[in-house]
């Protein structure tokens, strides 16, 4: 018995990045050793919004592409944010309980601000709290490219009291919004790599800290 405890699987919800979708991060996500999806499981969901644009995916990747909300092109004001959270919270309720968000890109803005909605009790309110976050080519809202949509307003007002992993990659444009996302996190751990805006394979290195992130949850 004891050992079944040990090794249950981690539930997972992972959100894709802008104009992406669930089929596409599941592919890129599977590139990582065995090792380490064995012992997660792992559930992708769409965006609730068909792209509204190109997608940067295109010839790279097939169609259909989502988002998780829109802004202007300064991203200073947000539309669709409470929809976009609603859609997220009926998704967990009744296929959760899921133990840590993983997003990358806009689902990785998404996924650091969960924590802190939670903790103020203004977005997803009717699930359990999340108990971790992984962060792959993040940001933050309110730093210095997103402004904040209104349920995120105070997020990040203090540091976030969840363990988190955050992916930063040396070509990432994304990367000095990354390192500010640190300072909101009470302990939080980095995968470094040489890539750029993307999903990267992990390295031997890069496994070892992976896998001990995964294992502080799976004795619970």
């Amino acid at each position: 018995m004891e050992k079944e405890i040990e090794e249950k699987k981690l539930r997972i919800l992972c959100l894709h990045g802008f104009r992406g979708s669930a089929e596409i991060l599941k592919k890129l996500i599977f590139r990582w050793p065995e090792s380490v999806i064995g012992k997660l499981d792992l559930v992708f969901l769409d965006g609730p919004f068909p792209a509204q644009g190109k997608s940067p995916l295109e010839g790279f990747f097939d169609p259909p592409y989502f988002e998780w909300f829109q802004s202007n092109k300064d991203f200073t004001e947000f539309y669709n944010f409470e929809e976009c959270l609603e859609y997220i919270e009926d998704f967990m309720l009744k296929n959760g309980p899921f133990d840590g968000v993983l997003g990358f890109s806009q689902g990785a803005v998404l996924g650091a601000a969960i924590p802190g909605m939670q903790r103020d009790g203004v977005a997803l309110t009717k699930v359990p709290k999340i108990k971790f976050v992984i962060i792959i080519s993040g940001a933050k809202f309110g730093g210095p490219t997103y402004g904040i949509p209104k349920l995120a307003a105070n997020a990040f007002s203090s540091t976030i009291n969840r363990p988190s992993l955050h992916f930063l990659g040396e070509a990432d444009f994304q990367r000095k919004e990354g390192e500010i996302l640190l300072e909101c996190f009470v302990d939080p751990q980095v995968i470094h790599h040489s890539k750029g805006h993307t999903i990267p394979k992990l390295d031997d290195s890069n496994v070892e800290i992976m896998l001990g992130f995964i294992e502080k949850f799976q004795q619970h």
